[in-house]
């Protein structure tokens, strides 16, 4: 039997079928890749945002960049860690998501009773 446990440590109590549960394991992990690729698209737009403003204002003269300023360093530090490294660290949960889902389904056979982390619980109840 394989058994899954939550974060604090503890072992989970919902049990069922492998031959029920596979279906729906790999839907949830497709799923979960399709919002990991469009996060990761998000963050690869705002970087190519940020370097073209960058290159612009390297490309002004000396005069037009004195006029129109540039976003303090600290600014560009909030929007990095609000537009590139929260989203990534979501990335990385999801991927981690997706690693346990697929461990569940390569280590069990359809006759096994699979205990199964909290977060799957809401593909099975739709």
């Amino acid at each position: 039997m394989l058994q899954a446990i939550r974060s604090d440590g503890m072992p989970l109590r919902t049990t069922r079928k492998a031959a029920e549960v596979l279906p729906f394991l790999e839907a949830f992990i497709t799923r979960k890749e399709q919002q990991a690729r469009e996060i990761e698209q998000v963050v690869e737009r705002y970087e190519v945002k940020r370097m073209k403003e960058e290159r612009a204002y390297q490309t002004m003269s000396s005069f037009r960049r004195m006029l129109s300023g540039k976003k303090p360093d600290h600014h560009l530090a909030v929007e990095y860690i609000h537009y590139v490294k929260k989203p990534m660290e979501q990335v990385r949960k999801l991927r981690a998501e997706i690693e346990q889902a697929r461990q569940i389904m390569n280590d069990s056979k359809p006759g096994d009773d699979i205990t199964f982390p909290e977060e799957f619980e809401d593909i099975f109840s739709s």
